[in-house]
């Protein structure tokens, strides 16, 4: 597989959409499009394989599902993830020869996910230092009462920032980066040290995003059930992830039920006892 300079355009405009609020928004651009899950949907359509996009889009993002932003800091860019690293792991596994389901080429992918989400945290504080500068002409036209440019500030400025650390080396790494990966196949052999390590870490790499995960929703060791049962029932039972959704949704009206039953008697227990109360206190 190779990318082309008109695929490698496209998807540095990807990248800008979903990394640029003034173009795509944040809820259709950061939160949907930028994510692994639907990139690999739009990279395998730009590249035309389809079936392998999806997979390696699944793959990157069971490793960053929990992955936040707090005060703008960022341990690693998915945008940069979804648009630079799913189209070299795409091509990689496909020099590899490796099938796009079997789970060599997941590890592969993450892999290869993980090395590029550093650039791209390198890429977005570039944007935020450049940022700054717009920022600062903003504050004179303030300063100065021009306050009808500030939309040149906020709409028109940031599109060079993202011109700049987005859309171009999006497109560089994609188009020079699918030829140094094609190398690489006689480089690094599938049964050397290296390409072995890499299947390694890309396995252990879902225990990362799976521990942040819990991190976050777990907070008394009871909390662990309902989190394993969808594990359990795929497991078990080889439901589908919407099968596993629905009886998740049945547990979950069953337990809201039950708990707004409990509020109802623990109300009317005290609405009864209120009145004894005053004579005792009288």
């Amino acid at each position: 597989m190779t990318i082309s300079w008109l695929q490698a355009a496209i998807l540095g405009l990807f990248a800008c959409l979903c990394s640029n609020s003034c173009m795509a928004g944040q809820a259709v651009g950061n939160y949907t499009i930028g994510r692994p899950l639907v990139g690999g949907l739009v990279c395998g359509i730009i590249l035309g394989n389809l079936q392998l996009g999806i997979a390696c889009g699944v793959a990157m993002q069971l490793v960053y599902i929990a992955l936040v932003t707090p005060g703008g800091t960022v341990s690693a860019d998915v945008r940069a993830i979804s648009y630079i690293g799913i189209p070299l792991a795409m091509v990689a596994i496909t020099s590899q020869g490796l099938s796009p389901l079997g789970g060599s080429a997941a590890n592969l992918a993450k892999s290869v996910g993980t090395l590029v989400g550093t650039i791209g945290t390198v890429l977005f504080y570039a944007v935020a230092m450049l940022n700054l500068v717009w920022q600062s002409f903003g504050w004179k036209d303030v300063h100065n009462g021009k306050l009808d440019k500030l939309t040149a500030v906020n709409f028109g400025w940031p599109w060079v920032s993202h011109a700049i650390f987005s859309f171009l080396p999006t497109m560089l790494l994609t188009y020079y980066g699918s030829t140094a990966v094609t190398a690489l196949r006689t480089a690094l052999p599938m049964d050397g040290i290296a390409m072995k390590t890499l299947f390694t870490v890309g396995g252990m790499l879902p225990c990362v995003g799976i521990a942040i995960l819990l991190r976050q929703i777990i907070g008394r060791a009871v909390d662990f059930v309902p989190f394993l049962v969808g594990f359990t029932l795929a497991a078990s039972l080889h439901l589908n992830l919407v099968s596993v959704t629905v009886v998740s949704l049945l547990f979950a009206v069953i337990m809201y039920e039950i708990e707004m039953t409990k509020a109802q008697v623990s109300d009317k227990g005290a609405v009864a006892s209120g009145p004894d109360d005053e004579e005792e206190d009288i």
